[in-house]
């Protein structure tokens, strides 16, 4: 979001009591943003399924090995076993030397993403193996800062849906949906409420 979040508060404020209850408790909009760069998604999808602390260790050695950067290059003169031995599941390096080859080879252009529509970022991203809608969400809201992102598949923000809204089971992506249409077009916005009012970290 270009600018301060207060306009688009006040719009979620009056378009939902619920949500307008849990920015009262959680207090300022505070997202934390990264560059929408390689290195800002392959960092994601070492933080996928891992504890924060765990996966900042990681990524630490990661950046380390690699040296100054990191790279499509840097990340694929790295042998496989090298990253293993930083604490990369196979299958995780397996998606982030996938990620450094298609974006070396064109396939995947983080320049031309600031200009690209939501549903287009996300049709390129997951070409890559590992990245699914759920990251390439994460990498719209904490990257490219869009203000509209709904991550249905979000395990933190369909339990604090459920918990805020009285319902019995998680919810499923159509009730998300049905929900979150009074809070268009600041949906990442109060998805960040969402995580916040579980008191979760949140990062990509």
């Amino acid at each position: 979001m270009d600018g301060s979040a207060e306009g688009a508060l006040a719009h979620l404020r009056a378009a939902d009591p619920v949500l307008a209850t849990i920015i009262e408790r959680v207090g300022d909009y505070a997202m934390q943003y990264h560059e929408p760069t390689f290195r800002a998604l392959v960092r994601s999808i070492v933080f996928q399924q891992l504890h924060g602390n765990a996966a900042r260790a990681i990524f630490d050695r990661l950046l380390k090995k690699a040296g100054v950067e990191i790279t499509p290059e840097s990340i694929l003169k790295l042998r496989p076993a090298q990253m293993r031995a930083l604490g990369l599941s196979k299958q995780k390096l397996t998606y982030i030397r996938d990620l450094a080859r298609k974006t070396r080879d064109g396939i995947v252009e983080f320049q031309k993403f600031p200009q690209m529509s939501d549903e287009d970022v996300i049709a390129e991203l997951v070409q890559v193996k590992g990245i699914g809608e759920w990251t390439a969400h994460m990498f719209l809201m904490f990257a490219l800062r869009r203000p509209n992102i709904l991550p249905t598949g979000d395990y933190g923000v369909r339990s604090a849906m459920r918990k805020a809204y009285g319902m019995k089971a998680m919810p499923k992506p159509r009730t998300m949906q049905r929900i979150a249409k009074c809070w268009h077009p600041y949906c990442s916005v109060a998805s960040w409420y969402m995580w916040r009012s579980l008191d979760m970290p949140v990062e990509l």
